[in-house]
């Protein structure tokens, strides 16, 4: 298992091939009924995830990260729009068809190993429970595989007869991770993995994330509040505001050069207090969203026209780093963010609306 000494968030990112898409979501709204009205929780949410590639969803309590996760992975079957896993539609799946498409393909890691374990269970149950449910292979290759991947994660065969509450916290998280291994996916949602962990072990949990990663060609979906960690881990991160996706790019262009202003204000947090961007008022209702663009109740450089028009989410290639960039704001850019140093300030200037390549 990883020590302290080497607890350290690595940051190299492996190149994906963006044209091998695991998962497309495509304008998926997910609404629930509550005491009479419709929570709209997700409104029309776009995002490809390509193979190797990790994207981080961030944004505030209640912006509908969990529920995009939930629903990429049909615990929600969407209200409407459409959901493509390995070339496969599976947003109307059931049955058969979606635990041979999706099921055995697909993964969750969830925030509270303690909450997401089977406490009367050994280890060992837990993890051969995918593998008995969709008769994988015999008994005895059930068991070895048990054992495998116990030794992957850093526990080791021996902790098969362990119980949950004999664990640790860091501990329980990898038997989370490792049961979400079991099936062999090639896309794993990671919701909050580290948020009830101490810091030195969230590194090294995400650490085995990113071992895994390299080895499998898994694609990551990684749902979280830390902006640091989401920033290093992340190919591409995509900002969610009150169920739609209002920023999307590169970890580095989204830090370094945000164009919508929530964006901006939730890169400013890294910075000392005085130069950080802090929204007044609070997440609106979902159940009853803001008319126009659903942030300009709290932007600071709001107009008349954002109350009144809704912009949409436009992909254009970012000039300095060449990659694509998508943001939904109608004076992108115009946010001013201080930079680490005092004597320095970044100002991300507007991107020109010039369309980012088509996808072969």
């Amino acid at each position: 298992m990883a020590t302290t000494e080497n607890a350290v968030v690595r940051t190299g990112k492996t190149p994906v091939d963006p044209s091998d898409v695991v998962l497309e979501l495509t304008d998926v709204v997910q609404t629930f009924a509550a005491k009479g009205t419709r929570i709209h929780a997700v409104n029309g949410v776009s995002l490809k995830i390509a193979r190797g590639e990790t994207v981080g969803l961030v944004g505030e309590s209640g912006s509908g990260k969990t529920t995009v996760g939930r629903t990429a992975l049909r615990l929600y079957t969407p209200t409407s729009g459409s959901i493509v896993f390995e070339g496969d539609d599976v947003s109307r799946a059931r049955g058969g068809r979606l635990r041979r498409l999706l099921r055995r393909r697909s993964a969750m890691v969830f925030q509270n190993p303690s909450t997401s374990l089977n406490g009367y269970m050994r280890l060992g149950e837990i993890l051969r429970e995918p593998l008995d449910i969709h008769q994988v292979g015999t008994p005895a290759d059930r068991r070895k595989a048990v054992d495998e991947i116990l030794d992957r994660i850093g526990l080791g065969a021996a902790y098969a007869q362990r119980y949950p509450h004999e664990l640790s916290g860091g501990q329980r998280q990898r038997v989370g991770i490792a049961r979400a291994l079991m099936l062999d996916p090639s896309l794993i949602v990671a919701d909050e993995p580290t948020a009830s962990l101490d810091v030195s072990v969230q590194a090294q949990i995400v650490n085995l994330l990113e071992d895994i990663q390299a080895e499998r060609g898994l694609a990551y979906l990684f749902i979280t509040h830390d902006l640091a960690l989401v920033r290093r881990i992340s190919h591409r991160i995509a900002v969610m505001y009150l169920g739609r996706i209002v920023e999307l790019g590169t970890s580095e262009d989204l830090f370094t050069r945000p164009q919508h202003p929530y964006t901006a204000s939730l890169a400013s947090m890294e910075l000392e207090p005085e130069h950080r961007i802090v929204p007044e008022g609070e997440l609106p209702s979902p159940a009853n969203p803001p008319t126009g663009c659903a942030f300009h109740q709290r932007c600071p450089i709001a107009r008349p026209q954002c109350a009144t028009d809704r912009p949409e989410l436009k992909e254009t290639t970012n000039p300095v780093s060449g990659q694509p960039h998508a943001f939904a704001c109608h004076f992108p850019g115009e946010l001013t963010i201080a930079a680490a140093s005092h004597t320095q300030h970044v100002v991300p200037a507007p991107l020109p609306l010039v369309p980012a390549p088509a996808a072969n």
